[in-house]
């Protein structure tokens, strides 16, 4: 595995960048500048300055997203700042580009102050047809997203609704593989941050469509300090907020604690923080899905011998990687071509569900498709525009 952050350097050194533009039309000839430039170029501003909805038609907006960053919480790296962060987002353009066919930019923010990250991404937003929000902390996170949802175009924060739409649709399909409904599941996550909250909402379906909803029956999220329960002191605002739709039950303690007869233990924390012997005092056929990078919160192996039926992590070098490009290009190719304002509870929803669909026959070792398989994003674009328009 380390061979892979080495060669990773080198093929970065050697390409100096993993994208570029690439021109849609020749300038050959006086007549060709004439038409892509001056004088030419005026008569489409003025169609645009009358009526502004055609820039979709004549300009990049229709097929472009900024990939915004402060470069607060990249990757396993933490804070490392806007420049350091410019390799991750390239690479999410780049992925826009190669599975959805979206054009997508980095723009890495030097600011790590909300208000202006938010004027920021209302300033650039005539450009692009959508902003994915990544790798920006939590809790500046929630409250970022939360205000760009006016701006008439889709805005997602990937780290947060990315993850949690592709391990929606990694537990519907473990579900198939042990025989439980995902209804009668209890449910730990261990993690708080935006991955772990936005996770707990999707389990819960908060504010979603009923009709293709499958909330959990019990859903507890655990901290650093165990449980969120009622009677903690000193829990953030967005922790209180978590305490509407978890943990009913009102269960307190560590989580070696609360993962005692548990269906599913689901990791956005740390690596190795769990062992064999919290797995045997879970549920009869366990799902794990831990998906810390690089290491995960138990390893597959030391799961499945513990008794672990289904196991997921965020690795490529393990069955059934938890990757967010299973679902972001599908969701804003779907977005764009709705030419949706918002991506929706029920948008998110669809995504969920056409991935977990693009299985034909789960197994303990597919619950997922490739990462690399083309037909994935085609079929959640086609769900998510269609949950856009109905």
């Amino acid at each position: 595995m380390s061979d892979i952050y080495e060669r990773s350097l080198i093929v970065h050194e050697q390409l100096r960048g993993k994208i570029s533009v690439t021109p849609n039309m020749p300038v050959s000839t006086r007549e060709d500048l004439s038409i892509a430039y001056t004088p030419g170029v005026a008569r489409p501003c003025e169609v645009i300055a009358a009526d502004p909805s055609r820039a979709r038609s004549l300009t990049i907006k229709r097929n472009s997203v900024a990939v915004v960053t402060d470069g607060s919480a990249v990757l396993g790296l933490g804070n490392i700042g806007p420049l350091a962060a410019l390799p991750v987002m390239e690479g999410k353009a780049l992925l826009f580009k190669q599975f959805a066919d979206i054009d997508a930019w980095p723009i890495c923010l030097d600011s790590q102050d909300a208000d202006e990250i938010v004027r920021a991404v209302q300033l650039i937003a005539p450009t692009f047809g959508g902003i994915n929000l990544e790798d920006i902390s939590a809790p500046r996170c929630f409250d970022i997203e939360e205000r760009l949802q006016d701006l008439g175009i889709p805005v997602m924060h990937d780290d947060q609704h990315g993850t949690a739409i592709v391990l929606l649709a990694a537990l519907l399909n473990a579900a198939k593989v042990i025989g439980k409904d995902v209804a009668s599941m209890r449910i730990v996550i261990n993690g708080a941050g935006a991955a772990g909250t936005a996770i707990a909402r999707i389990l819960r379906c908060v504010g979603q469509d009923p009709d293709v909803c499958i909330p959990a029956a019990e859903v507890i999220v655990c901290d650093s300090k165990g449980a969120i329960h009622r009677g903690r002191d000193g829990l953030s605002p967005q922790k209180q907020e978590l305490l509407k739709y978890t943990n009913r039950s009102d269960t307190s303690g560590d989580l070696h604690h609360v993962l005692d007869g548990a269906d599913v233990f689901i990791g956005v924390s740390r690596g190795n923080l769990i062992g064999p012997d919290d797995v045997k005092r879970m549920a009869n056929d366990a799902v794990i899905l831990a998906m810390a990078n690089p290491v995960p919160e138990i390893m597959p192996d030391v799961a499945i011998g513990a008794g672990a039926a289904v196991v997921g992590t965020g690795r490529s070098d393990f069955p059934n990687q938890v990757n967010n490009v299973l679902a972001f290009p599908g969701i804003f190719r779907g977005a764009l071509e709705a030419n949706a304002p918002q991506i929706t509870p029920k948008m998110k929803l669809a995504a969920a569900h056409a991935l977990a669909a693009a299985v034909d026959r789960p197994t303990a070792d597919r619950i997922l498709p490739d990462p690399l398989d083309r037909t994935v994003a085609p079929r959640i674009a086609a769900a998510v525009s269609h949950a856009a328009q109905g």
